[in-house]
């Protein structure tokens, strides 16, 4: 489905008004002080990108993977926003320990709120980037965004063992929730610019062998397909003497492995692999129930020309 920014907006900010207003004694006091932060901090959002100024600059370290409560101490029923988050600890002291924190670091502000959040018992704190601006549709400025995405993807190339795609990393790169190439964050021109910056430096060697694993390029319905193809095809081939297989299907040779999860017959677990551990080429699991002739499978994972050999 097609990510609509106003649509994705409005269910985000929903969900996160009623997280913070649920407990409280004055549910109407907490949504007036909800539409204070929607107008400083931007739409509410699921996960941040990797380049955003939130976690880059109090990631003095450089260190990969780190998150919100491995970055600020004292977070506590913490809600994201494109500027920055709310959090609701219950200790004063620990609400005054993080906004003393946060105010030593360059291009972040922090402050108490009165009003509270998520429960009458806590102290809740804001805390956000001021360096972020946001565009007219509640993204961050192109400019910005682009800069901060380049500063953070190049650092770590001379160090890297392969190259991410697209596809692999629009997660990290978009922030949740996103689309094809746009988000929360980032409109379609950013997102656009960002996948061909990306594309132009994997295409350049500078991080070393193309490494694709997600499919999210195909379709759902033709991820679908390959899943259930490759799953039926090693049920076909299943012998219950024999756990682990193999098969030859469009001109590959599929390794699989079938377990009776149950030890009753009801529902057997499915995995196909083409490719040695530590090279796939593609991967899928499912499980097979023989009462109802009904396949379950998840997401093919690989490469997208070994994929398509199923569709």
């Amino acid at each position: 489905m097609e990510f609509r920014n106003p649509v994705a907006a409005t269910e985000a900010n929903t969900s996160s008004l009623h997280y913070l207003t649920k407990n409280l004694s004055n549910p109407r006091q907490g949504e007036a002080e909800f539409d204070q932060l929607l107008r400083r901090l931007g739409n509410a959002v699921d996960g941040y990108p990797d380049w955003h100024p939130i976690l880059t600059i109090p990631n003095t370290k450089h260190l990969h993977g780190e998150t919100l409560q491995s970055l600020y101490t004292g977070l506590d029923h913490t809600r994201m926003f494109v500027r920055g988050f709310v959090t609701c600890p219950y200790d004063e002291s620990d609400a005054n320990t993080l906004v003393e924190s946060a105010n030593l670091l360059a291009g972040i502000k922090a402050y108490r709120i009165s009003t509270p959040l998520y429960s009458d018992m806590v102290y809740p704190v804001v805390v956000e980037t001021t360096e972020v601006e946001l565009e007219a549709d509640g993204t961050i400025r192109s400019r910005d965004a682009l800069a901060w995405y380049v500063q953070n993807i190049v650092k770590n190339a001379r160090s890297a063992e392969v190259a991410e795609t697209w596809w692999n990393m629009r997660s990290y790169i978009l922030g949740t929730p996103h689309g094809s190439r746009s988000s929360l964050f980032v409109n379609q021109y950013t997102g656009g610019h960002m996948r061909k910056i990306l594309d132009a430096l994997n295409n350049s060697g500078m991080y070393g062998p193309i490494k694709e694993w997600a499919l999210d390029m195909l379709s759902k319905k033709k991820r679908d397909k390959i899943g259930q193809t490759l799953i039926r095809t090693a049920v076909k081939n299943y012998q219950s003497s024999n756990e682990q297989f193999e098969f030859e299907l469009h001109g590959e040779i599929c390794k699989a492995t079938i377990r009776d999860t149950w030890d009753d017959g009801t529902e057997l677990s499915v995995k196909v692999q083409i490719g040695d551990i530590g090279d796939t080429d593609l991967s899928v699991t499912g499980f097979y129930y023989p009462e109802q002739n009904l396949l379950e499978s998840s997401d093919p994972k690989g490469k997208r020309a070994i994929a398509e050999k199923f569709l």
